[in-house]
């Protein structure tokens, strides 16, 4: 009498599909910002998203069976994600940020903006009060920040601008999807040449990789668009126009929080005279900045 094969298991198919993972030479090392940052964690993002899952508790369902035809979805989408190295949440179309969804594609740049930690653990709010009416996403891609902002601050509305209309209607999906249409208005603008009026807070993850950064991206990252990250010889071309015309858009207790990612040394070399305020990250102290409307002028 022959043994009945023991079923495959979530568990056993995420560590299969790690392993294949590995196999194929994607390099999780430094991590790709584009949601995980090893193998086994995005093998366990693909299983539990296509097999419908909860994304953040593998240990209750890693017993569960994995019928043939589920395990067939699951091996299409990894090979999917390794033969066109597009990054998994465009496979997905669903990237989290702060333990929300939202919903990408390749008309965006996946979200993953330091500023949403900062948002959460109210590093900002010191800088915030009364007087904070009006909040603007520069920059806003997919809308997340806008999104994450209206939230943190229930009584503020917020615009969220963007050059790319294409990124607008992926912003507008996630407005719609968080139903803040109410709070947010969407505004295409090349910096701040649209916006209107002063606002108390602009939030800003504009394109900032220099060029040498750019040239020798993964195929991961040059799978989102480059408007939004490509910022010049020494990843400042944006940041010169934006803090040229700041001042005269911010009320007089604003306060400008910029992401610069790893560019600290060339922001320094453009802008030796600013003494910005650096919040600590999960990516370090180096990396996000806070200037007020005071120094800007």
């Amino acid at each position: 009498m022959t043994q009945a094969a023991t079923p495959l298991t979530v568990l056993a198919l995420v560590e299969q599909m790690a392993a294949r993972l590995d196999a194929a030479g994607l390099s999780f090392a430094d991590g790709f910002g584009q949601g995980t940052t090893n193998a086994f964690d995005e093998a366990a993002w693909l299983v539990l998203w296509k097999l419908g899952l909860p994304l953040d508790d593998l240990d209750s369902v890693e017993t569960r069976a994995v019928s043939p035809e589920e395990e067939a979805q699951v091996t299409a989408l990894l090979d999917a994600r390794i033969s066109t190295r597009k990054p998994a949440a465009y496979l997905a179309n669903e990237a989290w940020l702060m333990g929300l969804p939202f919903y990408v594609d390749e008309r965006v740049i996946i979200p993953r903006s330091l500023i949403a930690e900062l948002l959460a653990d109210a590093s900002i709010d010191p800088w915030l009060g009364e007087h904070t009416h009006r909040v603007l996403d520069l920059c806003t891609g997919n809308g997340s920040l806008a999104v994450l902002a209206a939230i943190t601050y229930p009584d503020v509305v917020v615009e969220a601008a963007d050059i790319s209309l294409d990124a607008l209607a992926v912003a507008r999906i996630n407005v719609d999807r968080h139903h803040l249409d109410s709070r947010i208005t969407l505004l295409e603008s090349d910096g701040l040449a649209a916006c209107a009026g002063e606002y108390d807070l602009i939030l800003c993850n504009p394109p900032y990789v220099n060029a040498a950064s750019m040239a020798a991206l993964p195929p991961e990252f040059r799978a989102e668009p480059g408007l939004a990250l490509a910022g010049g010889a020494d990843g400042m071309d944006f940041i010169r126009g934006l803090f040229q015309n700041a001042a005269r858009h911010m009320s007089e207790n604003a306060v400008l929080v910029l992401e610069i990612g790893n560019e600290r040394e060339n922001f320094e070399r453009a802008f030796p005279t600013l003494e910005p305020l650096w919040f600590e990250t999960s990516s370090g102290a180096d990396q996000v900045l806070l200037l007020t409307r005071e120094q800007l002028a």
